[in-house]
């Protein structure tokens, strides 16, 4: 937990959490306190656009995965350090062998944010991304794909049971800055 401590005090704060939970908001919150911004999905992404494929979220997991599988699990959040200049926010993990990697910079808080899944799923259609999924059925069967233990693949629950502080953003866009402004 923060003890003491304010978000604002670590020099690295990580994300995790589920698809839809307000990750996003979360790091604009605190771009605007000054901090950079580092995704690993974004590194997923850069590669995707690299072999000509369409970033959807089967090919993020898909190709995060084969990263993984063929450079290590940590492989992620090694090539999102490397991006790293000052206090940053780093977005998008899931694997706990990221965790171990990022605690290992040094003054890193692992943060994750959630919500229940019927609010994610409305949050993610809004957005107009593409998800794969477009009934609640299919959003949940996706969830289960992030919900791996294989050292190489998604470890989202894993992730969130290692998490210093968890946000449940089940309101509003304000309710969630309020509560981030409590904790900054």
């Amino acid at each position: 937990m923060l003890g003491k401590k304010r978000l604002t005090d670590f020099r690295l704060i990580g994300l995790t959490g589920t698809n839809g939970a307000g990750k996003g908001e979360v790091a604009n919150f605190l771009m605007k306190k000054g901090y950079g911004y580092v995704s690993l999905s974004d590194v997923i992404r850069e590669e995707l656009r690299a072999r000509g494929l369409e970033a959807s979220r089967d090919q993020l997991i898909a190709c995060g995965n084969e990263l993984r599988e063929r450079f290590g699990p940590d492989i992620l959040a090694r090539r999102a350090a490397a991006r790293i200049q000052g206090p940053t926010v780093i977005d998008s993990i899931r694997n706990a062998a990221e965790v171990s990697f990022l605690r290992s910079l040094g003054d890193f808080i692992l943060v994750a944010v959630d919500a229940p899944i019927e609010v994610r799923f409305e949050r993610t259609r809004k957005r107009g991304r593409n998800e794969s999924a477009s009934t609640l059925e299919e959003f949940r069967l996706k969830e289960e794909q992030e919900k791996s233990t294989r050292d190489t693949g998604q470890q989202l629950e894993i992730c969130l049971r290692l998490a210093d502080l968890t946000i449940i953003n089940d309101g509003s866009l304000e309710d969630l800055r309020k509560k981030l402004e409590e904790l900054a």
